[in-house]
């Protein structure tokens, strides 16, 4: 059994994660009643859940208390990726959204939930949530907050005896070594997750919104395929589909069953550092990416709001609905401060053309509805494009100074 053991954690991770996708498939359909199945994907979830605040408070601030003077980083140029990335995927879903309209069968039964009333109050939340109590961030899961005092206490810390940085670098890689095993256990997870996505949802309830989900998924593989390896490539000048196809590989998959981004956190870190990237930059780029860089939100966001529109018949010019691309943008980013995050942004969204509350909030049902595949791929996009403009800004630098570097895992 032991060496049965050894030979199946020496199979590449992807392809143990494959396996678990179609077991959990076949168990689905032959043993839907086996409910005790779906445990395995909770544990998983809850499991890296559970890890990755403390993951992301240690390393930020053990990576930027050993930060020298002088030491450059690739923060601005990952935060403009971030920025150009889902500005351009909430301007790609309303031009799909023009060129392909569609009109929604609107459901009651969201009539309980509360979204924010303005772009202010979304960002109103977001600067709470930096001034989190720490003890609450860690316990809530607030990266904003987490981040902020990782990086306050870093600071402060970078004054500190060699003592105290030796005892934050061994906690930090204890922490570490625990997020490795869970993620051994990743391939078991995948197999509860999709084994509880089958039996929970099917696919039937969703072919009443077929093609809003095409719009949806088109969009944001678009953007995935076509749109961010050409930013890629205007970044490193060579051929991007290589790390491109990685993240997706190493990072989409994963998100795509947990869809959680906050959950994908350490296997985006893993995946870092397989690239051999700087530890200085992605111990921050990635769990900020987790909470800001949103472009399957803005996706979302555009895509449903504009089938509103369309549904009850608005007349809408270009310019206001690129208008929507820049308010979805802002949105999307400040969505980690809102609870239910991208769909409880709609009714804001569906404010700009006047649309009352009552109606955007059963388009909220209805995302929830379409939730079991849209925030799927949503969240997929979303955390492995943290990975692909972290290693993108720095093989950029590389590149300016005349270095090598390997494209890709």
């Amino acid at each position: 059994m032991k060496s049965l053991l050894l030979k199946w954690n020496q199979v590449s991770l992807v392809k143990r994660i494959l396996v678990g996708i179609i077991v959990g498939i076949i168990l689905a359909l032959s043993v839907p009643m086996a409910t005790g199945i779906s445990i395995f994907g909770s544990l998983f979830v809850s499991a890296l859940k559970a890890v990755a605040p403390l993951l992301v408070l240690l390393i930020v601030m053990s990576a930027i208390s050993h930060h020298k003077k002088g030491q450059h980083t690739n923060m601005k140029a990952i935060l403009a990726l971030y920025g150009l990335s889902t500005f351009l995927a909430g301007l790609i879903a309303v031009i799909a959204s023009f060129i392909f309209p569609v009109t929604l069968s609107l459901v009651k039964g969201s009539e309980d939930l509360t979204p924010p009333d303005g772009i202010v109050e979304v960002l109103k939340a977001l600067l709470f949530n930096v001034v989190d109590n720490p003890v609450n961030a860690l316990m809530n899961g607030n990266y904003i907050g987490i981040l902020a005092w990782a990086i306050v206490l870093g600071i402060v810390l970078r004054n500190a005896s060699d003592s105290t940085k030796t005892l934050l670098v061994n906690f930090s890689d204890a922490v570490s070594q625990i997020v490795k095993w869970v993620i051994h256990f990743a391939p078991l997870g995948i197999m509860g997750l999709v084994f509880d996505s089958i039996t929970a949802n099917g696919l039937s309830s969703l072919l009443d919104y077929g093609k809003l989900l095409l719009v949806l998924i088109g969009c944001m593989l678009f953007i995935a395929l076509v749109v961010n390896p050409f930013i890629v490539y205007l970044n490193i000048r060579r051929n991007p589909y290589p790390l491109v196809f990685s993240c997706l590989k190493e990072s989409g998959i994963t998100a795509f069953f947990t869809r959680s981004s906050a959950a994908n956190i350490p296997i985006n870190m893993k995946l870092c550092e397989k690239l051999k990237l700087d530890p200085d930059t992605y111990a921050v780029s990635i769990p900020l990416g987790a909470t800001i860089n949103m472009a399957g939100a803005a996706v979302t966001i555009s895509v449903l709001t504009l089938a509103t529109v369309h549904t009850l018949g608005i007349e809408v010019d270009f310019g206001t609905a690129l208008i929507l691309s820049v308010v979805s943008a802002v949105s999307a980013a400040g969505a980690s401060g809102v609870a239910g995050g991208s769909l409880l942004l709609i009714p804001l969204a569906c404010s700009l053309f006047g649309i009352p509350n009552e109606i955007a909030i059963q388009v909220v049902g209805v995302g929830f509805i379409i939730g079991v595949l849209q925030d799927s791929f949503e969240t997929a996009l979303n955390s492995s494009s943290d990975v692909l403009f972290t290693a993108t800004a720095e093989y950029a630098k590389k590149r300016k100074e005349g270095k090598g570097y390997t494209v890709g895992a």
